[in-house]
């Protein structure tokens, strides 16, 4: 079969023109990888974290190497929702592929500000929510290990935005299948998983933390495997698209997350090792499809054999 493929999939409600997205944090605010890819190749774009003000994040040092992967409390730095709308905006709109906007806050009411300002920007197709943060009103619990707090911040932003829902899930709880479905029932259009999973590290000579914040997300091939079985799992619980998130290197990875069920995948740490990785899974997922004879990507998308 010579004829190229079709990789076009649709994640509530936002067309994309492959299943290969960037994840947030990692891609900054995309204008910083012109340069480096083609960025109208990609099938969807997040943006880094944003709030309603702007964020310095943690003290350094805030990175560390991790065999297969990574530690990082960068703590969400960011430009704030206005400079975003500004300064980010423009080049945004002169691209074809679509963005998602990650929002995260403090409190419910700041989710809900951020999502109404962004529903009225015309060029940003949907909205991404972190529900890793802590909840400042519920003594720092997060709101994503939590049903019912979960829940309710996606109640919250659905009431300011008419714009498509990702919600992106923590994996540090027991079950993860139980926050998608109350995430779906709030009003979620897809699921993102996995975010980080809290780890640390310690430097044995000082016997001292590595990381200035003491914790951080681990993120890249080490939690793979962790991704792809609640990915598995959450595809079964919910009606909603899952995008898979964690540890993709290559396409062989972005596959494995499809096959379980994924719609679609997002980039991560891929990104800092090999900025031209989104490129090169894109790629190598058409030549697996134009190798196995399969016209269009929707006939592995969940099929998964147990």
């Amino acid at each position: 079969m010579n004829k190229k493929p079709d990789l076009k999939v649709n994640i509530g409600g936002i067309e994309l023109k492959n299943p290969v997205m960037t994840a947030s944090g990692t891609f900054g605010y995309a204008d910083e990888f012109r340069e480096l890819i083609d960025l109208n190749r990609l099938g969807g774009i997040v943006v880094k974290g944003l709030s309603l003000k702007p964020s310095s994040g943690n003290p350094p040092r805030r990175i560390v190497e991790t065999p297969c992967g990574m530690l990082n409390a960068i703590g969400l730095q960011n430009i704030g929702i206005d400079a975003f709308i500004k300064e980010k905006v423009p080049f945004l709109k002169t691209l074809s592929t679509p963005t998602l906007v990650n929002i995260y806050g403090a409190n419910m009411d700041a989710y809900a500000e951020l999502a109404a300002r962004v529903d009225d920007v015309e060029e940003i197709a949907g909205i991404e929510v972190n529900i890793s943060c802590p909840n400042v009103k519920a003594g720092g619990i997060a709101f994503g290990v939590d049903p019912e707090s979960a829940g309710n911040v996606v109640k919250a932003v659905r009431e300011k935005t008419g714009k498509p829902l990702m919600v992106k899930l923590s994996p540090n709880v027991t079950d993860v299948t139980e926050i998608a479905a109350c995430v779906e029932d709030a009003g979620a259009d897809s699921v993102s998983l996995i975010n980080t999973i809290t780890g640390m590290a310690i430097d044995i000579h000082t016997r001292r933390p590595k990381l200035a914040n003491i914790t951080g997300g681990l993120s890249g091939p080490a939690i793979k495997p962790v991704a792809v079985r609640m990915v598995w799992q959450v595809a079964q619980r919910v009606k909603i698209p899952v995008i898979g998130i964690g540890g993709i290197m290559t396409a062989e990875d972005a596959l494995e997350f499809l096959i379980a069920g994924a719609t679609a995948v997002q980039v991560g740490t891929a990104n800092f090792v090999n900025p031209k990785a989104t490129m090169e899974i894109i790629g190598g997922i058409e030549k697996f499809l134009i190798e196995e004879g399969i016209g269009n990507v929707q006939e592995i998308i969940g099929s998964f054999r147990v």
